[in-house]
């Protein structure tokens, strides 16, 4: 895995968060001299975290290296499945939910760094009133998946840093 510093990730960050490849935009957003953007955008597609043009992520690469798929069950009510789904969607790591028909009112895709944020998203969802029950799986190989910098703004930055292992501590001015 490459290591990607600060810089790195409020770049990415900032493309997910303005939906823009623009030095400028990204300039804008981070403060990061816009040569700079120029040359680490560059980097990020060289080393292989962004893809392509598309900016998909090889998410690997960031430190989101487990995938949890979960089932969900629900207490029942009217409009349960708008206020659960908003709850299930504002935990960290969480990249789709959605509202399904038959026994299970929701799946969940999650993206997480380890088995500790495993963990927490297990009690994010304890933690929600409304839901009954669960079942998550570990996805053991990716055969096929789309994945774009959006899901970015699932996230924390200093969730990827972590993983990345760096602490704020350590980040220094370049």
């Amino acid at each position: 895995m490459s290591t990607l510093d600060r810089r790195d990730i409020d770049i990415l960050f900032a493309i997910a968060e303005t939906n823009s490849f623009s030095t400028e935009t990204i300039h804008e957003a981070t403060d990061i001299p816009k040569s700079t953007v120029h040359y680490r955008i560059q980097s990020l597609k060289d080393e292989g975290v962004v893809e392509n043009d598309l900016f998909e992520l090889d998410r690997e690469r960031i430190g989101l290296a487990i995938t949890v798929i979960s089932e969900v069950w629900a207490e029942y009510g009217e409009g349960y499945h708008e206020e659960i789904g908003t709850k299930l969607s504002a935990i960290e790591g969480v990249n789709q939910v959605y509202f399904t028909m038959g026994d299970t009112d929701f799946v969940v895709i999650a993206r997480l760094t380890s088995r500790d944020m495993v963990e927490r998203l297990v009690e994010d969802y304890e933690s929600i009133d409304e839901i009954r029950r669960t079942s998550s799986k570990f996805a053991i190989t990716t055969i096929k998946e789309d994945v774009g910098v959006s899901v970015l703004r699932n996230y924390e930055p200093e969730t990827l840093l972590a993983a990345q292992g760096i602490s704020e501590e350590s980040v220094s001015e370049e």
